[in-house]
């Protein structure tokens, strides 16, 4: 794992306009870099990420399962109980998954170590399955790198093929796309996925999750009045879980991508879950709730909310003392605690892996870098190649 420095692309802005690329640049701020890449071997993608990945999300799973049979557990992950049933329905009758991001710490030559699993709302969907592998392209193209330099990268494929089989699965419904209307990523993301489907032979929708309506017959309708039946939404399960239409949810009966089991999978109160049911894994930290026994073992440790998203309100603490800390919104439903360890360092830059599934298959990888310790909305993402 090296990074190195290169020449951008001449005009990639305007191409990246062409090709609905509108936030490479966010507040003034480069969110998309590619005055630099890093760079991994064949070896190191196979073993130490891709494996690792398929290890780390068959855990989570066995995780999930132990969740929906105790209410303990349930309790734990701050689901309200109204919804216990619901969940494990889902679970039980095992509604399918589009896509998710475990995100590591890893070096190059450690074993990598699972930070969390974004298994609901991840973002840098687009960038990753197609804008990186279009730098790539280019780069061969100008004899920057050899034809036969690769990227391990197929999630554009993999999610048309996954809503090719999704499709199979359905009558010839529509399939509705939604976000919030504040984000212009967001909008992106789901843009890209709505085109994936698309190419899949899907008919879809778009509707703003704030222009959803209420039926009189208790169903779910966009600004057509058209009933939503099949719908992906970028919009987090634990807010959707406690708003005021949540009650009308279940009798609502979308099909939800990602369903409603996914809210276990991408809280924080999996990783102390996880220690639990796979002590001293080597690709997990150690990890606990307010008041475990183990807590007062860890001297240096992060301390995240349940419910946090990208990097808001985390906490790097040694021997007593805070030392980093980002801002956000989360908090009030509790924290869970985990082992510190550093990302690697490159040129004063901490470097975060992202590793993409499709239907329960590792897909690909993202790499994202911040001058400080913790990876927020806008750390910089850096393309990525595989030399052997």
């Amino acid at each position: 794992m090296q990074r190195f420095q290169t020449q951008e692309r001449p005009g990639w802005r305007e191409r990246a306009r062409e090709f609905g690329f509108q936030f490479h640049t966010m507040y003034g701020e480069p969110y998309w870099d590619e005055s630099i890449y890093y760079q991994f071997s064949l070896r190191q993608i196979e073993d130490d990420i891709e494996d690792v990945t398929e290890a780390l999300h068959e855990m989570c799973l066995a995780a999930v399962e132990k969740v929906v049979k105790d209410e303990y557990w349930m309790q734990r992950f701050c689901i309200p109980e109204r919804h216990w049933d619901w969940l494990r329905d889902s679970w039980l009758q095992r509604e399918p998954s589009l896509y998710s991001r475990l995100d590591l710490a890893y070096n190059g030559y450690g074993p990598a170590k699972l930070l969390e699993n974004n298994a609901d709302t991840p973002t840098s969907l687009y960038e990753s399955g197609f804008w990186q592998w279009l730098w790539l392209e280019d780069k061969i193209q100008q004899g920057e790198f050899n034809a036969d330099t690769d990227q391990f990268n197929s999630l554009q494929d993999q999610l048309v093929e996954r809503f090719r089989c999704l499709q199979q699965k359905r009558s010839e419904q529509i399939l509705h796309f939604s976000c919030c209307k504040d984000s212009v990523e967001d909008r992106g993301t789901v843009q890209y996925l709505e085109d994936c489907a698309s190419e899949a032979g899907i008919e879809t929708q778009f509707v703003f999750i704030e222009d959803i309506g209420l039926g009189e017959n208790g169903l779910f309708t966009d600004m057509n009045d058209q009933v939503i039946a099949w719908m992906f939404k970028l919009y987090p399960w634990e807010f959707m879980l406690r708003e005021e239409f949540s009650e009308h949810l279940e009798p609502a009966a979308v099909s939800w991508l990602e369903p409603p089991w996914k809210a276990l999978l991408s809280n924080k109160a999996l990783l102390p879950l996880l220690w639990q049911l796979f002590p001293n894994h080597p690709n997990l930290l150690p990890a606990y709730f307010e008041g475990d026994k183990g807590l007062a073992e860890l001297n240096h440790f992060v301390k995240k909310p349940i419910f946090a998203r990208e990097g808001a309100n985390i906490s790097i603490h040694k021997d007593g003392e805070e030392v980093e800390a980002s801002a956000g919104p989360y908090g009030e439903e509790g924290f869970v605690y985990q082992a510190y360890t550093p990302l690697p360092e490159f040129d004063g830059q901490h470097t975060l892996v992202g590793s993409w599934l499709v239907n329960d298959r590792p897909a690909g990888i993202s790499v994202r870098e911040d001058r400080q310790r913790i990876t927020q909305d806008l750390s910089r993402y850096i393309p990525h190649v595989i030399v052997d």
